[in-house]
């Protein structure tokens, strides 16, 4: 999957998400993708998403969320 239809799921999601999920919905996605994600900045993210920049924080804080989930046994093909 190439980064482009990464970010059309993502934002794919978000669109569907109840307004009252929508900062966890982003937060799923972010876990979800972060391996197929794993060679970009927050900004690029942020870009390709279109997100304020503000949220490149909570996509590094994800990304290394994630190493601890997997660790602890989370399948992101599941999610």
């Amino acid at each position: 999957m190439t980064e482009s239809e990464i970010y059309s799921r993502i934002k794919q999601a978000l669109s569907d998400a109840p307004r009252n999920q929508y900062t966890a919905e982003l937060h799923l996605q972010m876990i979800k993708y972060a391996d197929e994600l794993k060679n970009i900045t927050a900004k690029e993210f942020c870009e390709g998403v279109g997100l304020r920049e503000s949220f490149g924080t909570e996509f590094s804080k994800m990304r290394n969320l994630t190493v601890r989930l997997k660790a602890a046994g989370l399948n992101t093909d599941l999610l």
